[in-house]
């Protein structure tokens, strides 16, 4: 028997907090932020928001030592209130985010929200942070799963999708949400490549990620179909499958060799692949059981 680790999991992610130790910098820094956040002034507030951003990513424990400062509200509000701090404050949450433990305290403060408002904005790397912000602090929290779909995360990210088809950072980014938001826990460590399948059907756009083989045997393959379904209606079908290797069917005494298959025929291969993650929740009688489906309002 063959046992191998899920692809979409990181084990390294820390559900607790960290040894931290004391950063007169950042402590400074977090205090300023305290005092002058509810006022946004831009030129005082940047590097402090800087130097807190700098902390998180060199100085393990600084993530969790921002949320006990209390300024996840402010960072919050920041977001909302549209300006030459959004950015930063973006790529701050972003890096936030990475610790699945600092993103319980995200729902309250208000952050799930206020990183859905600036989804509609035109500027393609505020769309990139905040969408990986998204994706992150779904990727194993339930409830916020549950918050970012009902306040609407899905149609902004599949709007996201249709304004901007040639962007593959900002494609591959919202794909790894949509997968996140639907519970497949799919980690950005798992090095999956995302590529632009055919479409079959007027108003449809078809996506496919591979991810690398994790034990020399297999590797999985996730679909994501955006279609048209009813004018300004869309619904998103999210399905991986299971791709075993040559050297699998060998080892089992069989020689056929496994290899891709259009995606429009995947019905038809079920010999070479298998659904691995399904739910019935929220997914209408005339579809399939296999099938996670969101429905979109546009």
């Amino acid at each position: 028997m063959y046992t191998c680790p899920s692809p979409h999991r990181d084990k390294r992610r820390s559900s607790r907090l960290q040894p931290y130790t004391p950063d007169d910098n950042l402590n400074n820094a977090l205090g300023a932020i305290r005092v002058l956040g509810l006022e946004l002034i831009a030129d005082e507030l940047k590097p402090h928001l800087n130097t807190v951003l700098t902390n998180i990513k060199e100085r393990k424990g600084a993530a969790e030592q921002v949320v006990i400062s209390g300024i996840l509200p402010i960072l919050a509000q920041s977001l909302r209130n549209t300006g030459p701090l959004t950015l930063l404050t973006a790529k701050l949450v972003a890096e936030l985010a990475k610790e699945s433990v600092v993103c319980k305290g995200f729902g309250d403060a208000g952050l799930a929200t206020a990183l859905l408002s600036v989804l509609t904005s035109p500027d393609q790397e505020l769309l990139l942070h905040a969408a990986r912000a998204i994706s992150r602090m779904s990727y194993d929290s339930s409830k916020l799963q549950d918050l970012l779909l009902r306040r609407g995360a899905v149609p902004r990210l599949v709007a996201i999708l249709l304004r901007f088809p040639d962007k593959e950072a900002l494609e591959e980014v919202c794909l790894q949400a949509l997968c996140n938001l639907s519970g497949m826990g799919v980690a950005e460590e798992a090095g999956m490549v995302w590529e632009r399948g055919a479409s079959v059907r007027p108003g449809e756009s078809v996506f496919h990620g591979v991810s690398p083989h994790t034990c020399g045997f297999a590797s999985s393959v996730t679909l994501v179909c955006v279609s048209q379904w009813a004018p300004g209606q869309y619904a998103v079908n999210i399905e991986v499958f299971q791709r075993c290797s040559s050297s699998f069917w060998s080892l089992h005494g069989n020689k056929r060799t496994a290899r891709w298959f259009p995606f429009s025929r995947l019905g038809n291969c079920s010999n070479l692949y298998k659904v691995i993650k399904f739910s019935t929740r929220s997914v209408p009688r005339t579809k399939s059981l296999k099938t996670r489906v969101f429905h979109t309002f546009l």
